[in-house]
């Protein structure tokens, strides 16, 4: 098994262990997983997510001055995080413009952050053109219909736990948590573990 690149300041071997940890609870919570998903999900090199009720609860806070303000979950960001570290590229997609998306995706390093983007769909025919990627090589994380188009176009669609039931219907697998809530750590390590098996 490839543990990929060693974490900063744990040693390798902890590394190893760390990695296996998160594949046998990945497929702890999946075992229901149908073989072609784990396999759809082995395949992926770049995951894109919405924002707005995936990488948050769906709710907009706004101040009295009109600003806005979003809360993401900590162990989506270490999800994310962890799969830029095993080389897979990382994408955030959202209909709306919020300065919390840019700062939060500068946090990540998140190199692909598109916002204002109506035509989600074409934005990430463009990316995966851009990167040298395929369709099968991609993942899209959504939870409303905005993101219908995109999900039909990769290779593997998800959707949060409390998507619409349009979006949950027209997917391949779907999280356990909500979105906002863990959802996308728990994309982030099922495919970890799906490309480690």
């Amino acid at each position: 098994m490839d543990s990929g690149p060693p974490l900063r300041g744990v040693r390798n071997d902890e590394a190893c262990y760390s990695l296996r940890l998160t594949f046998t609870n990945a497929m702890a919570a999946h075992t229901d997983t149908p073989a072609d998903i784990l396999a759809r999900a082995a395949k992926i090199k770049l995951v894109a997510f919405d924002v707005d009720g995936t990488l948050t609860d769906g709710r907009l806070w706004m101040t009295e001055d009109g600003r806005e303000i979003k809360a993401f979950h900590v162990h989506d960001g270490l999800g994310i995080k962890r799969l830029r570290e095993h080389g897979i590229e990382v994408a955030l997609i959202s209909s709306r413009i919020s300065h919390a998306v840019e700062l939060r995706a500068e946090q990540l390093g998140i190199d692909h952050i598109y916002q204002g983007k109506h035509d989600k769909l074409g934005c990430l025919q463009d990316l995966l053109r851009a990167s040298g990627l395929s369709p099968e090589q991609a993942c899209y994380v959504g939870d409303d219909l905005p993101d219908l188009a995109p999900m039909s176009a990769c290779g593997l669609a998800v959707a949060v736990a409390d998507a619409r039931p349009e979006v949950l219907d027209a997917t391949h697998w779907h999280t356990r948590a909500n979105g906002g809530q863990g959802a996308a750590r728990e994309v982030c390590d099922f495919i970890l573990a799906a490309r480690a098996s």
